[in-house]
């Protein structure tokens, strides 16, 4: 099977040398930059000098690309070349409404398309830890399998066309307001005399450092199941009033921090202070009228698919 890659930057070259690995593959590259391919061609994979080049005489394609523009003037080419039948994987992290234009592009010239963004980071790609969020038709995704675990270990079929860039841009958006967060919590620690190290060592013991990231969610919010509480929002407010406070008396400007109080605050004046401290988070639901309760069951199957544990209680 000829397959192409388009797009060999730190993520790409890596993923294309773990694809050209796989049994029966045929790898063709392209990039802006012949020299991003040299290591690719020397260990036997074909060059491409332009897309349309690729695209004639590949079955399936891989796009790595920066963003939408670019995604869409290569899926563009992609379209006016492949044979019918053919599919294109853009693993770019894209605009959800630039995937589902191209899906719709290439239907009506018989090709298929599936978004698949990844998460993993350039170790990943290198090592094949990666995660793909893919979106798109079961029978497609079924098809290239083979190809994507030929780069990753998680393979997740989210849904429809779209769905693996919503994913991913919901992963991505929760990393970097931790990060913002995480910011806010080793300052106000420090300024307040606490060595980081000492900080580190000692909160990542604590409930929310044991347990992974989206464990948090499982008890309560996903569940939409707020009593009996497993830590009183009256309770947890007050936490949070107290970091607040230390914020303020060292210093330290404290702006995510105060916009989860403000939000505790609010969910207090409700009357829910009895109610769990996640009940909080039911005032986003209500601002943008949506509706979350998932089975408890299907849940914890998720949880265990992969053999983790069961999430920390609070």
């Amino acid at each position: 099977m000829k397959v192409g890659f388009i797009g060999l930057g730190t993520m790409g070259a890596s993923m294309a040398a773990n694809l050209a690995k796989a049994e029966g593959v045929e790898l063709v590259v392209h990039d802006m930059r012949r020299e991003a391919a040299e290591a690719l061609v020397e260990g036997g994979a074909r060059w491409a000098e332009t897309v349309r080049e690729l695209g004639a005489a590949c079955s399936v394609v891989f796009t790595s690309l920066p963003g939408p523009r670019e995604v869409e003037a290569v899926g563009a080419e992609l379209i006016d070349t492949m044979a019918k039948d053919g599919v294109i994987v853009d693993i770019s992290t894209n605009a959800v409404s630039a995937v589902r234009a191209l899906h719709a592009a290439a239907a009506e010239r018989g090709l298929h398309v599936l978004d698949a963004p990844i998460s993993g980071g350039p170790r990943g790609a290198k090592t094949r830890k990666l995660a793909f969020f893919v979106g798109g038709d079961k029978a497609i995704f079924d098809r290239v399998r083979p190809l994507l675990d030929a780069m990753g270990d998680r393979a997740i079929l989210v849904g429809a066309i779209g769905a693996g860039s919503i994913a991913k841009l919901a992963h991505n958006l929760s990393g970097y307001a931790l990060n913002v967060i995480m910011a806010e919590v080793f300052a106000m620690g420090a300024k307040a005399g606490l060595e980081p190290l000492g900080l580190f060592a000692a909160i990542r013991q604590g409930v929310h450092g044991r347990r992974r990231t989206y464990d948090g969610v499982t008890e309560q919010f996903l569940v939409n199941t707020y009593d009996p509480p497993a830590f009183q929002l009256r309770l947890a407010h007050k936490d949070v009033s107290l970091a607040c406070a230390l914020g303020r008396e060292v210093g330290v400007p404290m702006r995510m921090a105060a916009l989860t109080l403000e939000e505790m605050t609010e969910a207090l004046n409700r009357g829910w202070g009895q109610r769990d401290s996640r009940s909080a988070m039911l005032l986003e639901l209500e601002r943008s009228g949506v509706e979350i309760a998932v089975d408890r069951a299907a849940l914890q199957a998720v949880i265990e698919a992969d053999g983790a544990e069961p999430p920390a209680k609070t």
